[in-house]
């Protein structure tokens, strides 16, 4: 039944997420036929509706209580910009012929951008947070938060792989750190290789053929060994953490989990791999057999972008120097390890 109840959820969730992207699209393709052209009044009306109408019902399915007024003009402030934008040029004329209409939708926008102004300005000034955390939560007040949070990881991705090429990796003054990248080097060394020599016979190969292809695989392929070479280098800058609150277990940019303390009942460095391998354990050893496994006393929950994963149980992870990470958890712990 538990399964059941939380199959349902996620599939909530994936279609509050996704099918207002397909309609919206679906409805900006609409406009675009014959027949809205020769109509375009009722075409506009019905495209403005059924975005407003659509990204509406998104946020009531996604909100467990009653939303926000905030979010509410958030999503009618959305929904005129997507109709002004997405509008062919005969809708968009017969909008702007429209005044009235024209006007309140401006104001919609430009009450929504004043009311995430000074509710971004708050948050910029709050104390006791990460300031990056702080921008991120400012700029989801304009934007929705998983744009937001996508376009912090793009450019996080970039910085590291073009502009980060030494210095210490990202600790926080309260916390330890231990490194898991040196068993990797020389796989993600052999990988970058393999990379640089698929690329070059892609584009020599595609250049005899076909122009356009070959520009088109050198964008995606280019941009691919970029991500590849940020990947690789936040393995070694994003080590695992022991901070006073619990264990940030990190993998690069892929895997970035906080358990707490009082999670924790047991630290093994010794167990089978039926332990590993079981749906209910988080694995963050990558490439590699992990060599520590934290045993909780109380299931956790790890999030995806789409949907909220079957909570774990277990954290196996590697690490370069697991002695001393187990020997400074049990102490603080008091716990015995195995």
């Amino acid at each position: 039944m538990t399964a059941q109840v939380g199959n349902g959820v996620d599939r909530r969730q994936i279609a509050a997420k996704v099918a207002p992207f397909v309609i919206v699209a679906l409805a900006g393709m609409a406009v675009r036929t014959p027949l809205a052209t020769t109509r375009p009044l009722p075409a506009l009306l019905l495209f403005l509706w059924i975005v407003a109408d659509t990204l509406m019902l998104s946020l009531i399915a996604r909100s467990s209580r009653k939303p926000e007024r905030s979010a509410i003009l958030a999503v009618l402030a959305a929904a005129s910009f997507t109709v002004w934008l997405g509008s062919p040029p005969a809708i968009r004329d017969t909008l702007l012929e429209m005044p009235i209409l024209v006007l309140a939708m401006a104001t919609v926008v430009l009450g929504h951008v004043a009311w995430a102004t000074a509710r971004a300005r708050r948050l910029v000034n709050q104390e006791g947070i990460d300031r990056e955390e702080r921008w991120v939560a400012a700029a989801s007040e304009f934007f929705p938060p998983a744009l937001v949070r996508l376009a912090v990881a793009e450019m996080t991705v970039l910085h590291m792989a073009l502009f980060r090429w030494g210095g210490p990796a990202d600790v926080p003054a309260n916390a330890r750190a231990f490194a898991y990248h040196k068993h990797l080097t020389p796989m993600c060394a052999t990988l970058l290789i393999l990379s640089a020599i698929e690329i070059a016979v892609y584009h020599l190969l595609l250049g005899h053929w076909s122009r356009t292809g070959m520009i088109v695989m050198f964008i995606l392929s280019d941009v691919g060994f970029v991500y590849l070479v940020g990947l690789i280098k936040s393995f070694r800058f994003k080590p695992v953490l022991l901070t006073p609150e619990g264990i940030r277990v990190r993998a690069g940019f892929l895997i970035d989990q906080f358990v707490p303390f009082d999670a924790i009942v047991a630290i093994d460095g010794a167990f089978i791999g039926d332990d590993v391998r079981d749906p209910a354990t988080l694995n963050a050893a990558l490439l590699a057999w992990p060599n520590v496994m934290l045993r909780l006393g109380r299931p956790l929950h790890r999030r995806s972008l789409l949907k909220k994963r079957a909570p774990f149980v277990r954290v196996a992870f590697r690490l370069d120097d697991p002695e001393q990470f187990t020997r400074l958890l049990g102490w603080r712990l008091g716990l015995r390890t195995s």
